[in-house]
């Protein structure tokens, strides 16, 4: 028997779909602002399938994201509300651990046009701040080249909260973060700064194997949580992009996903759940199937 923290699935797809309005480049961070009720709903959702943590709607609620729709200056407020959000699920569900999300400045699976690390670390300052005190760890997400997980963990650690770190990685092969960059090169930053776990995320569930075969050799904690996104398209890469770019895959229902979960914890990991696509129904699949295979969710 192992023990295994069972993350939730999607937070902002899920507010998307079920806000029911029509998507725009503030994603998640629009529907919290127009349906606030709806951010504890999905959480509590997570909590009552099996998931032991809530992943706070902050993925976009940065002030580079923000200031697209001249709202830079309400980065505190909307993190106030995704975080404590996330705290009434968890205090409604009696148990469990909130964390802290820090998405990709400027956009996701664009390393390419990502800040230097020291600009990057004056960037993610404000978010950390504001969080540090009202999260149990940090989830730093999407990491799709050294330089981000560099900026990144430059801001996050040292503030007296665990910090885990999640890269994303090539879709046709997972020994690749989409920069183009080895999985490897992570294992220097991830002596240097020493965060708590270290995770794949928001890749097809097919790459993931093999980015976990080279992370579970750095000595730290590891795991995985897949989007079910047919493919990053070219339309999501462009400026301002909206989430309707990206089509959801009709094959990876809630059994399928938790065939490969159980694939990761056979390798080791002990962190699994989901993300982009990947619903309240799937986390419960995998709950079971974890259950029924003698682990135990922490």
């Amino acid at each position: 028997m192992t023990d295994i923290t069972l993350l939730d699935g999607s937070i902002g797809q899920e507010l998307v779909k079920r806000s029911g309005d029509k998507p725009t480049p503030l994603w998640s961070t629009q529907v919290m602002i127009e349906h606030p009720n709806l951010v504890g709903e999905v959480h509590l959702d997570y909590f009552n399938a099996g998931a032991t943590v809530a992943t706070t709607n902050t993925y976009c609620v940065l002030h580079d994201r923000l200031a697209i729709a001249d709202l830079q200056d309400q980065v505190n407020q909307l993190t106030e509300t995704a975080v404590m959000s996330a705290r009434r699920a968890r205090a409604t569900a009696g148990a469990g651990r909130v964390a802290g999300s820090l998405g990709p400045l400027i956009a996701s699976y664009r390393p390419d046009i990502c800040p230097p690390a020291d600009e990057a670390a004056i960037s993610y300052a404000t978010p950390v701040a504001a969080m540090k005190d009202h999260v149990d760890l940090f989830l730093i997400e999407t990491v799709s080249s050294l330089e981000q997980a560099e900026g990144a963990l430059r801001a996050a650690m040292g503030q007296g909260v665990p910090v885990w770190l999640a890269v994303s990685v090539n879709d046709d092969d997972g020994t690749k973060l989409r920069s183009g960059e080895g999985v490897e090169g992570l294992r220097a930053l991830v002596e240097a700064h020493q965060p708590d776990a270290v995770l794949v995320n928001c890749s097809r569930p097919e790459a993931i194997g093999a980015a976990l075969e080279i992370i579970k050799a750095f000595g730290k904690p590891f795991g995985a949580y897949a989007n079910g996104f047919t493919h990053i398209s070219d339309g999501f890469l462009q400026a301002a992009p909206t989430v309707d770019a990206l089509q959801e895959r009709t094959d990876l229902g809630p059994e399928a996903y938790a065939k490969f979960v159980m694939g990761w914890v056979e390798q080791g990991a002990t962190i699994v759940g989901g993300c982009c696509e990947v619903g309240p129904a799937h986390i419960a699949e995998v709950a079971r199937q974890l259950q029924a295979a003698g682990h135990r969710i922490v």
